[in-house]
């Protein structure tokens, strides 16, 4: 198969928060390759190990938080769940 034929993979990072919780206690700020170590020392799922290799940027950008790398994360100012004060 010629390479100009060869299908090219898409780069595509799924994140659930489930995963990104995964993350939580991560040393923020931190680089691709320390939050991958974090994640690796921690036990983290395939899931999250893949999507942190997916990161796109040199190895030395800082990651400033979850937000950084998942700009839809929910965060408390979020309308996401119910009002837990209702129940």
């Amino acid at each position: 198969m010629r390479a100009s034929n060869a299908k090219r993979r898409e780069k595509y990072m799924y994140w659930t928060l489930e995963l990104a919780a995964r993350l939580d206690d991560a040393p923020w700020p931190a680089t691709k390759d320390e939050l991958l170590d974090y994640a690796n020392r921690v036990g983290a799922p395939a899931e999250v190990i893949e999507n942190l290799q997916e990161l796109e940027g040199d190895d030395e950008e800082q990651y400033e938080s979850i937000l950084d790398i998942w700009p839809d994360f929910p965060t408390n100012d979020d309308d996401y769940m119910y009002n837990e004060e209702e129940y």
